[in-house]
């Protein structure tokens, strides 16, 4: 039987996202970041997010945008701030805003440790530091290593370079950064794309995402990203 995930509009494949959830967002600032599904939260009412995406502050259409609309209640992230915007550091300093500061290198673990069923790791980073406080700690080979938990969302909201329309994805260059691991580590994952083609166009070699973990598809402007 056909298996057609591609939804019309990016309102439609948004569907579901309610006051609360916790959503992933890929992207390292603008690149593989998914700007349409983006605006599409803006301008739905969903608010009281939990927001999880590397440096959430960054980009044109960004995530901050969500932030200066008061629809994140809480971010988990390596980087919130953005060059030449105040958005968030206004919120956070109003406590307007949660934050959970993650090493760059632990957020992508959890989340990969989230898609792999991964129950927790222990990682040397944060350890003596404020973001260690509250964690176990044990000691291995010798060097104090702190236990993460995996990071898991009821959505991921990733943009990939093609798609067919059984949700296989191909990522173009540095777009691809965190969307295969975020596609893997959500309940339902959306992928906002710059083109669909005909099943069995995609090189089985080159899908990164195969379409068992994606299960909306929405076409975006082409384009290269």
């Amino acid at each position: 039987m056909a298996v057609d995930k591609v939804v019309p509009s990016a309102e439609a494949a948004i569907a579901g996202i309610g006051d609360g959830a916790t959503v992933m967002i890929s992207g390292f600032g603008p690149p593989g970041q998914p700007d349409l599904l983006i605006q599409a939260l803006l301008e739905s009412d969903v608010t009281d997010l939990t927001v999880i995406n590397n440096n959430a502050g960054a980009g044109g259409k960004a995530i901050s945008e969500l932030f200066a609309a008061k629809r994140v209640r809480k971010v988990i992230c390596s980087f919130p701030k953005a060059i030449g915007s105040t958005v968030f550091d206004e919120l956070y300093l109003a406590g307007e805003i949660e934050l959970e500061l993650v090493p760059q290198g632990t957020l992508a673990e959890r989340i990969r440790a989230a898609g792999a069923g991964v129950a927790g790791f222990y990682t040397p980073t944060g350890y003596g530091t404020e973001l260690a406080e509250g964690k176990e700690v044990r000691v291995l080979d010798g060097r104090p290593c702190v236990f993460e938990r995996p990071l898991v969302a009821d959505f991921a909201l990733v943009r990939a370079y093609r798609a067919d329309a059984h949700g296989n994805l191909v990522y173009r260059k540095t777009g691809r950064n965190f969307g295969p691991l975020m596609a893997a580590a959500a309940e339902v994952t959306i992928a906002e794309v710059g083109g669909i083609v005909p099943v069995g166009a995609l090189d089985p070699e080159v899908i990164v995402t195969p379409g068992i973990y994606v299960d909306r598809v929405v076409l975006a402007a082409e384009g290269d990203r």
